[in-house]
């Protein structure tokens, strides 16, 4: 192993006995803190996707546990993110669902909410097009101003366009809300993704 592994299995492993510690102590708080700045060292210094999920996640739960809402959120919606990122669908739905149904029933911060539902239905339709039509219904019904945003117009008009079997359509429907609405890396892999299954579709046709 070289130097630079073993010293960062050190700190990891210096990280996580403290961790043990702080939890002993009944001191969540900073428990979550340590496993958060594992995340961190599996997400910068040694890139592993997994591990990122596994300490964000344990974050979250002592978070939640101490009644860090706020906190334990800011944990998830990384576990949903790198969830996604390996194609766990259904895991990232159900931690961006949860977040967007509190959020729409929290008075401050009912407008984040289409965030997380617009994160939510992009995970929906790279697994089937009508689970993601059945989702939206859902959040329309759940958060009636999000049926108005933009986010929700994209959904709406990606499906017509996965329906058509249009990927050039598709390509100008995202490129017209990126002008408007910047999107990040995250957003961008997802739809690249979505647009694929286009011509997947279009190729077992022809088999």
């Amino acid at each position: 192993m070289k130097l630079i592994e073993k010293c960062f299995q050190l700190a990891v492993d210096c990280l996580l006995k403290t961790s043990e510690i702080y939890t002993d102590m009944g001191r969540f708080n900073m428990a979550a803190k340590n496993h958060v700045t594992i995340a961190e060292l599996f997400e910068t210094e040694c890139p592993d996707t997994e591990q990122c999920i596994q300490h964000y996640q344990k974050a979250a739960d002592y978070y939640k546990g101490e009644e860090s809402k706020s906190s334990a959120t800011k944990c998830l919606i990384k576990v949903a993110q790198y969830a996604a990122q390996l194609e766990q669908y259904q895991k990232a739905i159900a931690v961006f669902e949860e977040i967007a149904m509190w959020e729409a029933d929290h008075p401050t911060l009912k407008y984040a909410a289409k965030n997380h539902f617009f994160q939510a239905l992009l995970c929906y339709l790279c697994i089937d097009p009508l689970d993601a039509q059945h989702a939206l219904k859902r959040f329309e019904d759940a958060s009636p101003s999000f049926a108005d945003t933009r986010e929700a117009k994209l959904i709406k008009d990606l499906i017509a366009c996965l329906e058509d079997g249009n990927e050039e359509l598709f390509t100008d429907t995202v490129k017209s809300f990126d002008k408007i609405s910047r999107l990040d890396q995250w957003h961008t892999g997802l739809l690249v993704k979505i647009k694929r299954s286009i011509s997947k579709e279009e190729e077992d046709d022809l088999k």
